[in-house]
């Protein structure tokens, strides 16, 4: 058994930060890219283990590697290579169980719209400060 070989204290998980798994976190799925050899069990078991959060479904997906062209020289036959398969696993987690990924620390934590209307209230001020030198 090949899971059983994979020492779970070796290996650091770390989400996927991209749109789509970001769009896939509201139902509490997270995208990990893991080894090929490794199984839904153990892919559970390490998510688990690294973030205190229970598991309730796996699922995987293996994306072939891409045919790339090569040459050996300028007068060589081109040949075909092919890159590396990577598997992704889909964790979903039990309801209330969250990971931050694309969250910050509460301190430093301002949105959008406040550090927008900030940066106009600046402006406003500079445009103002110059009108009043004159």
């Amino acid at each position: 058994m090949a899971e059983e070989k994979i020492d779970l204290k070796k290996k650091l998980l770390e989400p996927r930060a991209t749109e789509k798994s970001y769009l896939e976190q509201t139902n509490r799925i997270y995208v990990f890219p893991v080894k090929r050899e490794m199984s839904k069990q153990a892919i559970a078991k390490m998510v688990e283990d690294e973030f205190n959060v229970t598991v309730t479904d796996v699922r995987t997906l293996t994306r072939k590697g891409k045919a790339t062209k090569y040459s050996k020289g300028k007068h060589a036959y081109p040949g075909i290579t092919h890159r590396q398969d990577k598997k992704l696993a889909y964790v979903r987690l039990k309801e209330g169980n969250s990971i931050r990924v694309f969250d910050e620390p509460e301190d430093n934590k301002t949105s959008a719209k406040e550090a927008k209307k900030a940066e106009k209230q600046a402006k406003k001020a500079d445009k103002n400060a110059g009108k009043e030198n004159k």
